[in-house]
């Protein structure tokens, strides 16, 4: 029996560093950095389906390793920020782009945000479902389906304090604080950086090379 222990003791030891380098990998990628297999198009045409894109979880706190509580509050979301968020209201995790921050007024007529009562740009491209949108002096894709519905719409609203108010890049296809209504900073997880890697689930979820580390704006 005390040969038995001192081979497992032995053999614990042979493995401590292996351990160690997991348990510090799983650390990480709970408090560093994490990545987010993305499942829909609602964020088309900026993030497609089978995208698994590099979130900065330290953009904006620290957490306690393995947990969802945060120790130190680095920074807040910025308008345009592109955020990964584990929605209470929604039961899941999304990813969506912040438009309005806490205190802002905003409204949207016919697809057309206004912010603090300034009507945000918006100027066509190639693509007649692309339009490029104008947000904290950054220009983005967005993409709209040329059909009526109620989310075109919403009269003005006020963010609470400490909430923000998000929306799918793809509008007229997301759930997003048009459904689920404001989004509280403490649900926050991290701001989406770029794509790792993109597999197309519709051919045989073979890589697009042509999106592998391109970022994300």
């Amino acid at each position: 029996m005390p040969k038995v222990n001192a081979w497992i003791v032995q053999h614990l030891k042979d493995n401590l560093i292996f351990l160690l380098a997991i348990l510090v990998l799983f650390a990480s990628r709970s408090t560093l950095a994490d990545w987010y297999i993305v499942p829909t198009g609602s964020m088309q045409p900026t993030i497609v389906e089978g995208d698994r894109i590099l979130v900065n979880k330290m953009a904006y706190r620290i957490e306690l390793p393995f947990t969802d509580i945060g120790l130190i509050d680095i920074a807040t979301p910025q308008r345009g920020d592109i955020v990964v968020f584990n929605s209470k209201a929604a039961d899941t995790r999304l990813v969506k782009r912040v438009i309005g921050l806490p205190g802002d007024n905003i409204a949207m007529v016919d697809n057309q945000l206004v912010i603090n009562g300034q009507v945000i740009t918006y100027q066509t491209n190639e693509d007649a479902n692309a339009i490029s949108e104008l947000l904290a002096e950054k220009s983005h894709a967005v993409q709209f389906i040329h059909r009526e519905q109620v989310i075109d719409n919403f009269n003005t609203v006020t963010v609470p304090t400490d909430h923000y108010l998000v929306l799918g890049d793809n509008r007229n296809n997301s759930s997003d604080s048009r459904v689920i209504g404001f989004v509280p900073f403490s649900e926050i997880q991290g701001k989406a950086h770029r794509v790792l890697v993109s597999l197309d689930p519709e051919n045989y979820y073979l890589p697009r090379t042509s999106r592998t580390l391109s970022p994300l704006i």
